[in-house]
C-alpha cells in the first residue's frame, strides 16, 4: 500500500501545478474574484463538463459571455429570462435548462438562510452544509430545492438517493464543483467555501477514474454509483484523512494499457 501511495502522491504533485488550469474547466471559475461569482460558475460549468474536452471549454466561454461580467448580477437581474427554450448551449443542455439554474440561482440567493453566527453574505454553500458534514444530504437538498424554484426536477442535477438501496448516482459533476468550491490548494481549487471541509468531500467518480481504481486495486465494485464513490473515497482516506480527494489530480492522469 505504501508504494501506491508514494505513487499517488508522485502524480497529484505532478498535476496540481498551475499549469493545469490552463486546459480544464476550472479555469472558469478562476476568472472571477466575489464568491457568489466563481459558486455559480462553479455549478453551471461543472453541469456541462462531459464529452470532448475542447467542446466543454468553447461551450463555456460561449454560456459565459452569455452572462457578462458578473453571473451573479445576470441571475439576479433576470437576464437569463430571455433565453430561448432551444438555444443549445452544450450538447443536451439548452437555454431551458440554463434558465432553469439561473431561476433557482435567484430564489436560493433571495431566500434568507441560516448563516451561521457571522454576518456572511448570502451563500449557496448553506445549502449544501449541514451538521453531519454529510454531502450527500447537501446534493440532496440542492436538487430539492432547485426543483422548488422551478416547478420540476432537473435530469442535469443528478439525485444521490434512490428507491432501491444504495444505488444513487454518482454525481460526478456536482462532486467535481464542489472540491473546486471547498478545497484550497493555492493552485488549482479555489476553496471559498470555509464551512464544508475537504475531508468532507466525495472523489468525482467518471468511467476513466473507476476504470484506474479498478487497474489500481483500490476498488473491485463494478457499478459507478454512490456506493463505489464511498468505497474509493474510504480507500483514498487511509491514504490521507484530511484530503482523500486530491487524488483526483492522480487518478485522472493515469494512463490505461
Amino acid at each position: 500500500m505504501n508504494n501506491l501511495k508514494d505513487y499517488l502522491d508522485e502524480l497529484v504533485v505532478r498535476n496540481n501545478t498551475e499549469a493545469f488550469i490552463k486546459d480544464d474547466p476550472v479555469q472558469f471559475p478562476h476568472r472571477y474574484s466575489d464568491a457568489r461569482d466563481i459558486e455559480i460558475v462553479s455549478f453551471l460549468v461543472a453541469t456541462i463538463a462531459w464529452g470532448n474536452r475542447k467542446m466543454i471549454l468553447n461551450s463555456a466561454n460561449r454560456m459565459l459571455e452569455m452572462m457578462g461580467h458578473s453571473p451573479y448580477d445576470y441571475v439576479m437581474s433576470g437576464g437569463w429570462e430571455k433565453l430561448e427554450d432551444g438555444k443549445c448551449v452544450h450538447r443536451t443542455f439548452f437555454g431551458r435548462d440554463m434558465r432553469y439554474y439561473c431561476k433557482g440561482f435567484q430564489a436560493l440567493y433571495e431566500v434568507p438562510r441560516s448563516f451561521g453566527a457571522r454576518n456572511d453574505s448570502p451563500s449557496l454553500e448553506s445549502i449544501f452544509f449541514n451538521e453531519e458534514h454529510d454531502v450527500w444530504k447537501g446534493i440532496q437538498n440542492f436538487r430539492s430545492l432547485m426543483a422548488e424554484a422551478n416547478g420540476c426536477a432537473s435530469k442535469h442535477i443528478s439525485n444521490p438517493c434512490c428507491a432501491e438501496p444504495k444505488k444513487g448516482s454518482a454525481c460526478k459533476r456536482l462532486h467535481m464543483a464542489l472540491r473546486w468550491l471547498v478545497r484550497d490548494d493555492g493552485i488549482v481549487d479555489l476553496g471559498v467555501w470555509k464551512r464544508l471541509k475537504p475531508k468532507d468531500l466525495m472523489i468525482p467518480l467518471d468511467v476513466h477514474v473507476a476504470r484506474v481504481s479498478r487497474d489500481l486495486g483500490l476498488i473491485e465494485r463494478k457499478s459507478n454509483d454512490r456506493t463505489t464513490v464511498e468505497m474509493l473515497t474510504a480507500k483514498l482516506r487511509e491514504f490521507d484523512a484530511e484530503d482523500p480527494v486530491k487524488y483526483d489530480f492522480a487518478l485522472f492522469g493515469v494512463e490505461l494499457m
